[in-house]
């Protein structure tokens, strides 16, 4: 302490510290700086090390938090969860692919492959999602595409035709890399979205799985002349109950990133983290991504949307049902096309409706005709929509109709 500071000087600055720490704790500063327009509530998982987060309803795609989700960022070898989809789907697990010099010669982490050693594309694909093999990524990328500048535009065709708009690939190992375009990157939210499509939606979906969640693989080049094993470092794994899939990333540009997937009690969950520290900090990771699984896991449940609707028919002018064809309007029974839809929501979520119909009809009207939709609606975004269908046929009124009518009453 400076002697010539007085006790009770000293006793204030104390003070005034523990009020401004009080307001301001650097870990909540962390989670809640620069909210993104999908955050849901205001106050969730308060304390984050990751520059940028994002927890998804895989099963909708909803985005149920958010922490800067669509801030652009590098995502290290995060990268590989689309070079491997796009593997599965564009090759045969049996095709042989030859190392190339530009291959061999890629950074650590890294198989070891020689120019001219031939492997099968399935080994080098646990060797690129156990070990992050960098040299595995860029052979399997001169093979499927032609080059690597090939694989890059297919991944970024591949990006685009599922949803993502922030996404730009260069490599197809994850590795910083910057052309006339711009860096290799992608967000939060669009990372979430590259798994959904790799667990969900592909028809590789299966066999992303199995390669992702393998303990280890042993395995030869194809003149057995090599032999290399694989180990799975995907903690998470093991870290919680129901984990699916995952994969970790790192370079000094992206930091500590990682996508990862879950699913319990019928949820299922996919966490992605940006820039979740740099060294020596690996364990950052881990610790957001529990948080929000277990957020997730906490505070959503799944609530039933029935469709149904309070109009329950509309007029239609100039219509005929039957009987004396007056001039006022018929009115149409309606429908309400679909099933119960289940809707993962926080408990104070709620489900807003939105009815669009036309005020008036006019006949004719054929039975089963769309006349508008039900829409259902979390914080702005539809997550149910049901069309609405006439309940019969209305024919028009028509002076035939009036004279036939005349005829049966009059002369039969």
């Amino acid at each position: 302490m400076n002697k010539n500071l007085k006790p009770g000087a000293f006793v204030c600055l104390v003070l005034i510290f523990v009020f401004v720490m009080g307001l301001y704790p650097p870990a909540i500063l962390a989670a809640e700086e620069n909210p993104s327009e999908e955050t849901v509530e205001e106050i969730t998982p308060s304390e984050l090390y990751a520059r940028c987060a994002v927890l998804m309803d895989a099963d909708s795609g909803r985005i149920l938090f958010s922490k800067n989700g669509r801030e652009e960022a590098p995502m290290a070898s995060t990268t590989k969860i689309m070079t491997c989809i796009l593997a599965l789907e564009n090759g045969d697990p049996k095709d042989r692919v030859t190392a190339s010099a530009d291959a061999a010669a890629q950074p650590e982490v890294r198989l070891g492959m020689r120019e001219g050693d031939v492997f099968y594309l399935q080994d080098l694909l646990y060797s690129l999602m156990l070990e992050s093999h960098n040299d595995s990524a860029v052979a399997v990328a001169e093979y499927i595409g032609g080059s690597v500048e090939g694989f890059a535009s297919m991944m970024n065709e591949k990006a685009t035709n599922i949803g993502c708009t922030s996404t730009y690939f260069i490599t197809p190992n994850g590795l910083d890399a910057e052309d006339e375009n711009g860096i290799h990157h992608t967000t939060a939210c669009d990372l979430a979205r590259i798994m959904r499509y790799c667990i969900l939606e592909s028809p590789q979906k299966d066999t992303f799985l199995e390669i992702t969640r393998t303990e280890s693989h042993t395995f030869t080049d194809t003149a057995g002349s090599s032999s290399y094993t694989c180990a799975n470092h995907n903690a998470f794994l093991k870290m919680m109950d129901g984990a699916l899939t995952g994969k970790t990333g790192f370079t000094s540009d992206a930091g500590y990133c990682y996508v990862g997937a879950l699913r319990s009690n019928g949820k299922t969950f996919i966490v992605s983290l940006l820039a979740c520290g740099w060294p020596n900090n690996k364990g950052y990771k881990w610790a957001d991504t529990r948080k929000l699984m277990e957020y997730g896991l906490e505070n959503y449940e799944y609530r039933t949307i029935s469709p149904n609707i309070s109009e329950e028919a509309l007029p239609v002018e100039n219509g005929y049902l039957g009987g004396f064809p007056s001039s006022d309007s018929v009115v149409v029974p309606l429908n309400v096309d679909g099933e119960n839809v289940s809707v993962l929501l926080k408990k104070d979520e709620t489900i807003e409706e939105t009815l669009d119909l036309p005020e008036r009809l006019t006949a004719p009207l054929e039975k089963g005709s769309n006349l508008g939709t039900v829409a259902y609606s979390v914080n702005g975004k539809t997550v149910a929509s049901f069309q609405i269908t006439a309940a019969y046929s209305v024919l028009p009124r028509t002076f035939s109709v009036c004279m036939n009518y005349m005829k049966e009453q009059f002369f039969f």
